[in-house]
């Protein structure tokens, strides 16, 4: 079991990288990654909203939805969606509160990208791949921290690289987000490096 979830968090972080390797959760990847703090904080809320939203979606699943385990008997699958979109939007939304009340400056820094959350879709993707594809909860959470860790590591990368390039002086046409294109394309190159990586 222990190896199980060392594999799932490891594929799910590295391997298979939800920005890098799937292209998910590209819109806060691209416009949160000014600063290393600011990346920070996006990560670690990014990481917190999936982990609470993979559990609770999971339980919703397992309770009303599947119908081999609802206690409806009902098979509501059609309803996934919906459902986790609006326990999302509820998670993302006290987060907001929280942040607002505990860590103001993170708040400001994180802007219009925090509410973004309800609609990145890294947190809806990881939600509905846990509760289609995994039927043992531990594992679908390790592939969940494994997931939302990548993110966090990706995130936090780019950050660090643009903070890098500031001062340099880079040609015209290649400023602002051309540059930062480029750079998210060589992760992504350099990320491929660890598919040969033998963990099963």
């Amino acid at each position: 079991m222990v190896a199980e979830i060392i594999v799932a968090i490891i594929t799910a972080a590295l391997i298979s990288n939800v920005v890098l390797s799937r292209f998910l959760g590209i819109c806060a990847f691209l416009g949160v990654s000014n600063k290393v703090e600011t990346a920070k904080g996006m990560g670690v809320a990014v990481i917190f909203v999936i982990l609470l939203a993979t559990a609770v979606t999971f339980g919703i699943n397992y309770l009303f939805l599947e119908e081999k385990t609802s206690i409806f008997h009902l098979d509501l699958t059609y309803l996934q969606t919906i459902a986790f979109i609006l326990v999302i939007a509820c998670l993302v939304q006290f987060l907001e509160m929280f942040l607002k009340r505990y860590i103001p400056s993170l708040y400001k820094a994180l802007g219009i990208y925090l509410p973004l959350i309800t609609t990145n879709c890294a947190v809806l993707g990881v939600a509905l791949t846990v509760a289609q594809d995994y039927s043992n909860f531990i594992i679908g959470m390790a592939y969940a921290l494994g997931t939302s860790g990548g993110f966090c590591i990706s995130i936090v990368l780019l950050a660090s690289i643009r903070e890098k390039l500031e001062n340099n002086d880079i040609p015209e046409s290649f400023k602002g987000k051309p540059i930062v294109l480029i750079m998210a394309c060589l992760m992504a190159i350099a990320f491929t490096g660890f598919s040969n990586l033998n963990i099963g």
